[in-house]
């Protein structure tokens, strides 16, 4: 089964928290909640960032942010992975860099450092806590075709992909899953939408998140959003 990398981009609604201590003065750090710890209650210690967005003055572009990030791993022996990300906070836009592989939350002040040696500027301190916000996040997906329309991550074993008809506003994505969450025997995963740039065209996709999910719940999933979308 050949591992496919494709571009697209996955939005999300989470609650977000600044990040107050180890990181640049008076700079703009938020954590992303790992959206397994939301459904399954897996850590009682948070020892290790899963997420991390780096609040800039102005946006930086895709391949900048890919090429930048590039540079540090191989300079610093690093396995970082920088994508482009745009937080919607109330009628507020921020924009920044979302950095997952960071070790501890410790060495956060000194991965942005290498990011503001290549000029990246950002944006002034807030502080908040569970406030929440939509994310959308350019990036790179590996993954593997596992049935017609139904991907499995690559690199993250309990994330999985599954193609659906048409696309969907968030309100009405929103209300499309409470109704499926509410008639469906497991309803014990975490879902976001996106798209997948494939074939010089768009395929509207959903992540679900849900650790060894069966191929039956999957397809129970892609079938009760088809019936609503059709």
């Amino acid at each position: 089964m050949a591992t496919k990398e494709l571009i697209g981009k996955i939005i999300i609604q989470e609650k977000i928290d600044t990040i107050d201590e180890n990181k640049l003065p008076n700079t703009f750090v938020i954590n992303v909640p790992d959206p397994y710890k939301n459904y399954y209650g897996r850590f009682t210690e948070i020892v290790k960032p899963v997420s991390i967005i780096f609040v800039t003055k102005t946006p930086n572009s895709f391949e900048k942010i890919l090429r930048v990030t590039k540079k540090i791993n191989e300079k610093y022996h690093l396995n970082l992975d920088g994508a482009k990300c745009e937080v919607t906070m109330n009628s507020r836009k921020l924009d920044g860099v979302r950095v997952k592989g960071i070790n501890r939350f410790h060495e956060i002040g000194q991965i942005q450092q290498y990011y503001k040696d290549e000029g990246y500027d950002f944006a002034k301190s807030e502080k908040f806590k569970s406030t929440e916000v939509l994310i959308r996040i350019n990036r790179f997906f590996n993954v593997d075709e596992v049935e017609k329309g139904i991907y499995h991550s690559h690199d993250e074993d309990e994330v999985y992909y599954i193609e659906v008809p048409r696309y969907m506003t968030w309100d009405e994505f929103k209300k499309l899953t409470q109704e499926i969450k509410h008639n469906i025997s497991d309803a014990n995963y975490d879902i976001a939408k996106g798209i997948f740039y494939v074939n010089h065209g768009i395929t509207e996709i959903l992540r679900v998140v849900k650790p060894k999910a069966s191929m039956e719940l999957l397809k129970t999933i892609q079938q009760k959003y088809i019936e609503k979308l059709e």
